[in-house]
């Protein structure tokens, strides 16, 4: 089977803030490719570059080097009215704070980037009215931001990202502000944008949930971006407090009898140090392992 050619391209993109010992290198020499209908997730540790990375790929901040493409249009050449034109045709955004503009209704709101593609708002009035309908929003059309709740709020800000019917979804944290619920359906209308629509999502979040459902799963550290799936891992139990760790990505260990034991803090492995005969009840599952 042929691999679709990549809708988004970067290549050796490198961002730092700051100069000489007090230099933060963000963004270290990462390279990815996104093909279309692919979910890309981005995880990584608070400050380890995430928003830094996602605002180079889609075009609201210039990388120091690299280059970066969209549907070949290689967009790290263009000039700022050039890349607004990009920006409204081929990607849309979707933010934690939702950045709702509060003077606008609903339907105003997400009819607002479609004053920068071709034919107007008049030309996308047919699709903003599917997406209210699809998104159960019709009957808030009239409704000031204000009056929304959070996970209403974040569907508008979905449907306003796909307003001009973009290749490209980038999402920053969107279910950071909502409860659980509201956490699961936004993730399961990016997945369903994905799927349904061919649009590629690529998603910096810290929910766990978004795992079952990504194509891939990226980890940013110190700069520099690796594929998680690719590599073995798994997640296990703390045989202290039983919460559940991505070995992955875990820094405490403690070897007994054998077994590596993975840890969520330093206290389960002081606590478990102190006397590990308490925490290793032989079960099925083995010391310390969970079917999760």
């Amino acid at each position: 089977m042929t691999t679709p050619n990549p809708v988004l391209q970067a290549e050796h993109l490198v961002k730092t803030f700051g100069t000489g010992h007090t230099a933060v290198h963000a963004v270290n020499d990462v390279s990815l490719k996104v093909i279309p209908g692919e979910l890309v997730v981005i995880k990584g540790p608070s400050g380890s570059g995430k928003t830094t990375l996602v605002s180079m790929l889609g075009a609201l901040l210039s990388p120091d080097s690299g280059s970066i493409s969209i549907d070949g249009a290689k967009f790290t050449e263009l000039n700022d009215v050039e890349l607004a034109a990009l920006r409204a045709r081929k990607i849309g955004f979707i933010f934690q704070s939702f950045n709702l503009l509060e003077a606008l209704s609903v339907e105003e709101n997400i009819l607002f980037p479609a004053h920068l593609s071709p034919g107007g708002t008049r030309a996308a009035q047919s699709r903003a009215d599917a997406l209210l309908k699809k998104l159960n929003l019709e009957h808030r059309r009239d409704a000031s931001p204000k009056t929304l709740s959070g996970g209403e709020k974040q569907r508008v800000a979905i449907a306003r990202a796909l307003i001009n019917q973009p290749q490209l979804i980038f999402a920053d944290e969107p279910t950071g502000n909502l409860d659980s619920q509201s956490g699961q359906e936004v993730m399961m209308i990016l997945h369903d944008v994905a799927r349904d629509q061919g649009c590629s999502v690529v998603l910096v979040t810290h929910d766990p949930r978004v795992e079952d459902i990504a194509d891939r799963i990226l980890w940013l550290e110190d700069g520099a971006l690796r594929d998680r799936k690719s590599e073995q891992h798994s997640w296990v139990k703390d045989p202290v407090c039983g919460m559940r760790v991505d070995e992955w990505t875990a820094t405490l260990f403690a070897e007994h009898q054998g077994e590596r034991q993975v840890f969520c803090s330093q206290r389960c492995l002081e606590k478990f140090e102190a006397n590990p005969d308490l925490y290793l009840i032989p079960d099925t599952e083995g010391p310390g392992k969970s079917a999760l």
